[in-house]
């Protein structure tokens, strides 16, 4: 029974039932020596058995024993003054001070518990002098000795039970920290996930919808006075509405890119250069320098997008004549420039991306070349044509830092 101390344990309440059924078994071996032993006052000392059991079997009934550290101290001082009325009558109530000991160290403070065990065991040593007529050091070393078992006893296990909690809280601390992790790093994934889908998005299907729009508007011009050339544009967009709409199905099912199945790098920027040609009235060349090697799967989608999206922005908005898209192998690193005639622009008055005038091309590259550890780097000027230049590490960065800016 534990009045002041949290909710019991199945061990704290099988050690309380034993705790109980120890009294009872001392208080009726107390009884039946005084009956069987014939013993003067054998009356009296089965009343005060009585007395002092029916007083201790309140303790457990009485929901304020319970509840309050005030009403366990004063039924342990009716417990204690029935005993000593029976450990006057009969020496053998001198046992029921060891569990005695227990109930006032555990339902008492620290310092009032031990205050009272030492008096529980002073009264048991007088008593049990006075019942034997004399003193002498072997009939204090039971009483004491059983006193600083019990203290030890429940100060260890309140230690032990203290740590027990400590170790509790920390379990729940920290199962609510992984918790909490978890869901800030699906949170996280959701967030790349996200912006990964936006960055294939716009560098497929926004950009081949684009293309689709542009060769439209020059098949409707060229109608109805050149019908051969509005053909052409509409076969070349119909075209292109094939070619998104197999990145739309390798897209979904997270694939590579189809211009990189079966090919390598430079001929897949090669063809891109040819469709390009083939599709605006824009001649764009390709180049290959250095030594080609093999890189990793990511690299080579990334690099091809950034050709994709800068050849979409300069059909689009230089208005140049000829392009150039150079692939170079630079020792340790891996290069791609794409450099254009066009009227140019000033990189540093940049509109905000906006979902009808799009605006997402630049900061999708810088965020591809960032999650690789690669740079973006952008020279224009009105009148002077565009340079872009985007530089990879050929071998993927030990630690990437998709926060970092170029």
């Amino acid at each position: 029974m534990n009045t002041a101390a949290p909710a019991l344990t199945p061990t704290t309440r099988a050690l309380a039932w034993c705790l109980h059924l120890l009294v009872v078994g001392l208080l009726v071996l107390a009884a039946g020596r005084a009956v069987t032993g014939g013993r003067p006052h054998a009356g009296p000392v089965v009343a005060a058995v009585a007395a002092c059991g029916l007083v201790y079997a309140a303790g457990p009934l009485l929901p304020r024993v319970r509840v309050s550290r005030r009403a366990a101290a004063w039924w342990l001082a009716a417990v204690g003054a029935v005993w000593l009325v029976l450990l006057a009558l009969s020496p053998d109530a001198v046992w029921v001070a060891f569990p005695l000991y227990f109930l006032q160290l555990h339902l008492l403070p620290r310092r009032s518990g031990l205050a009272a065990v030492t008096a529980t065991a002073a009264a048991a040593i007088a008593g049990f002098a006075a019942h034997q007529h004399s003193f002498g050091p072997a009939m204090a070393i039971g009483p004491a000795l059983g006193a600083a078992v019990a203290v030890a006893v429940v100060w260890g296990y309140e230690a032990l039970y203290r740590e027990s909690e400590q170790r509790r809280q920390l379990i729940e601390e920290l199962t609510a920290t992984r918790a909490d992790l978890a869901r800030a790093q699906h949170t996280a994934g959701v967030l790349a996930e996200r912006e990964r889908l936006a960055r294939e998005i716009h560098d497929t299907l926004a950009q081949g919808l684009s293309s689709i729009q542009l060769l439209l508007r020059a098949a409707e011009r060229a109608l109805p006075g050149r019908p051969d050339t509005a053909s052409l544009h509409v076969d070349a967009a119909r075209q292109a509405a094939v070619d998104g709409l197999a990145e739309a199905r390798r897209f979904v099912a997270a694939l590579t890119p189809p211009t990189l199945e079966g090919t390598t790098l430079a001929d897949a920027l090669e063809r891109l250069c040819t469709t390009t040609s083939t599709r605006h009235r824009l001649t764009v060349r390709f180049r290959l320098t250095g030594d080609p090697t093999v890189l990793p799967t990511a690299h080579e989608v990334a690099l091809l997008r950034v050709a994709q999206s800068a050849l979409a922005n300069t059909v689009r908005h230089a208005q140049a004549t000829a392009a150039e898209v150079t692939l170079s192998y630079l020792g340790d690193r891996v290069a791609l420039d794409v450099v254009d005639d066009g009227h140019g622009f000033d990189p540093g008055r940049l509109p905000a991306p906006d979902p009808e005038g799009g605006g997402f091309g630049l900061a999708a590259m810088r965020a591809r070349m960032n999650v690789l550890g690669g740079t973006l780097t952008i020279e224009s000027a009105p009148g002077h044509g565009t340079a872009l230049a985007a530089r990879l590490p050929r071998t993927p960065p030990t630690r990437t830092e998709p926060g970092a800016r170029t």
